[in-house]
């Protein structure tokens, strides 16, 4: 019998990159159950669907006083998210559980029965959306408590960049792995320029507070050489932002935005584009440290890069000299920026994204995944 693994994360699953990537590895060592939001994810043995109106952590006036009062053992398992999930997981019994950030981690181990538990906590959780005040007051202590009650029980931890799990070794004690939000190498060539044209992209979250605005203007300040797509995922706030992104656009007929596509669809996608962009400001730590998924996308879609000053970002590409990092993350920077772009400074970084594409891909983190995943399903038979 194959073992039984079981994958919880409070996101909508199927359109999150880095948690399907961890679910073709668990596939591959087991039956996999995932407890999370949306539909289920190709592959799995069974999907316990949460309702998107559910929360994962608590909101009424009892819940949130909780909070306040620091009453953080009273807390736990209390979401109504985290109640629906306990009735479907009754009686069920695991070889493996997979816990998808920090606030997963009450559950995993009161469904986990001595079975192993894996922590990926993603990023860093203590300071996950300090920009937002009701959460730098209420739910980042709450965290913080969660990490260190759990994180030294867990059988593995694991992050997405070396600054990061540096923060969880020195400040909770426990050794943490890095598994990158990288992507499988994929089989492309950079696709030509178009004469007169370069064509800038950019894809991920339509989520507040991730500066998309600055790219809308930016590309109104620049000639009529440059275009900009959008692929975006409406966050959970039922379009609201995006809608106010177009809005914002619906005089240049040079901006368009375009559905999302699936994860494994996106390389393909991009590398119809030149240049790949995004401009973050560190309103928080895991914003100053980012190293998130579009990087990897940008580069196994064969383009040319532009990000902000971003610690780790900013490293992999001065190493690999595929673009270019902004002086600030400014608009007046980005467009400084954009305005130093040429047809043959492009297709040189483009070229230069092929050659790293294979080093830049996900081989060596999926080593680290398999590893762990061996590991543990070994520890428990």
């Amino acid at each position: 019998m194959r073992p039984q693994i079981l994958c919880i994360s409070f996101s909508d699953i199927d359109s999150d990159s880095r948690v399907l990537r961890q679910l073709r590895l668990l596939r591959e060592a087991g039956d996999v159950t995932t407890v999370g939001y949306g539909s289920a994810p190709a592959g799995v043995r069974e999907h316990l669907n949460i309702d998107s109106a559910r929360p994962s952590l608590p909101q009424t006036v009892p819940g949130v006083a909780k909070l306040a009062l620091r009453l953080h053992k009273a807390v736990e398992l209390r979401s109504p998210a985290e109640q629906d999930a306990l009735k479907l997981l009754s009686g069920r019994k695991f070889d493996l559980v997979v816990a998808n950030e920090a606030r997963a981690l009450p559950l995993a181990h009161a469904v986990a029965a001595g079975a192993p538990v894996w922590g990926d906590m993603h990023e860093w959780a203590p300071e996950e959306r300090t920009q937002v005040l009701s959460w730098r007051l209420l739910v980042a202590p709450y965290m913080t408590h969660v990490c260190r009650q759990y994180l030294p029980t867990v059988s593995a931890v694991t992050t997405v960049n070396h600054s990061i799990a540096d923060l969880y070794r020195n400040r909770f004690g426990v050794p943490v792995e890095v598994v990158r939000n990288s992507l499988p190498f994929t089989q492309l060539e950079p696709s030509p320029m178009e004469p007169g044209t370069i064509r800038l992209v950019h894809s991920g979250g339509a989520v507040p507070g991730r500066n998309l605005e600055s790219l809308i203007s930016a590309v109104a300040q620049l000639d009529d050489r440059f275009t900009l797509d959008f692929y975006l995922v409406e966050a959970r706030d039922g379009g609201k932002y995006l809608r106010a992104l177009k809005g914002l656009a619906d005089d240049d007929s040079r901006i368009r935005f375009h559905p999302p596509v699936k994860p494994e669809e996106l390389a393909r996608t991009l590398n119809a584009y030149d240049v790949g962009v995004y401009q973050l400001p560190p309103a928080t730590t895991n914003q100053r440290l980012a190293l998130p998924n579009k990087f990897f996308d940008f580069v196994q879609a064969r383009l040319a890069l532009v990000f902000g000053p971003s610690i780790e970002i900013s490293q992999l590409v001065r190493q690999h000299d595929l673009g270019w990092v902004t002086d600030d993350f400014d608009t007046e920077s980005l467009v400084k920026t954009l305005r130093e772009l040429t047809p043959e400074n492009v297709q040189r970084y483009k070229h230069n994204s092929h050659a790293a594409a294979a080093v830049l891909s996900s081989t060596e983190d999926e080593k680290t995944s398999r590893a762990i995943i061996d590991r543990l399903l070994r520890a428990s038979s």
